[in-house]
């Protein structure tokens, strides 16, 4: 399986996201310029943590033109797997491939420390290994990780089992504790903490290993079906 990491401008968590997924997973991982056109033979793509063109106006809120945007709305539209970790879940929000919004945190601080988290559905390419249920330890790094949409689309969000994980101690204010999304379809997610940053021992956690394990399960289960 072959991962494709966008680099944006700003971007600092690209080649964790490269380490993690060719180092600690055993999988394929390139770099995809912001300006690419073409994201190549990639089975998935990951949108970074970091602070892609320096956040300015909104987290994410310049990074949603870039051109390779354009290319990641079809392989999304097209059923490829995107995950957006931190700035990236912010990047998915503005550009519209997740509902809702991330503000600031609550209490206008940043924050950055391990925290546990529960997985709300293992319906999904993301959890796929996982257990309902199961706790989670990684670390989040934000000042803008607080997820806010309306009521009627939370009360979507649930009914459709599209959060995927939640706070167990919430650290942002985020509403309903929410931590992790899915899309309609079920093939992009975002998420606020950083689950590249939990996949060995030295970091304290390998928990994160089962997001990323869950992708390249639910990668070769398509290709099995359709006999490739």
């Amino acid at each position: 399986m072959k991962f494709g990491v966008v680099v944006f401008p700003g971007s600092n968590c690209d080649h964790d996201a490269w380490f993690a997924v060719s180092n600690n997973l055993g999988q394929k991982a390139e770099f995809i310029w912001h300006d690419a056109t073409n994201l190549g033979d990639v089975d998935a793509v990951i949108l970074p943590g970091g602070f892609a063109y320096g956040d300015y106006l909104r987290c994410g809120a310049i990074a949603k033109f870039s051109p390779v945007m354009q290319s990641v709305r079809k392989f999304a539209a097209d059923g490829g797997l995107v995950l957006g970790i931190c700035n990236g879940f912010q990047i998915l929000a503005e550009s519209g491939l997740l509902p809702g919004v991330l503000l600031k945190n609550r209490g206008l601080r940043f924050a950055c420390k391990p925290v546990p988290l529960r997985v709300e559905t293992t319906n999904s390419p993301f959890t796929s290994d996982a257990a309902q249920g199961q706790r989670l330890v990684m670390p989040i790094a934000h000042g803008e990780g607080c997820y806010v949409a309306d009521e009627r689309t939370l009360d979507r969000l649930e009914a459709e089992d599209r959060v995927v994980l939640r706070y167990l101690d919430n650290p942002n204010g985020s509403m309903r504790d929410i931590a992790g999304i899915l899309s309609e379809e079920r093939n992009v997610m975002g998420l606020m903490p950083h689950p590249e940053r939990a996949t060995e021992p030295l970091m304290g956690s390998t928990d994160g290993l089962v997001i990323l394990q869950s992708m390249v399960s639910a990668v070769a289960h398509a290709s099995v079906l359709c006999g490739s």
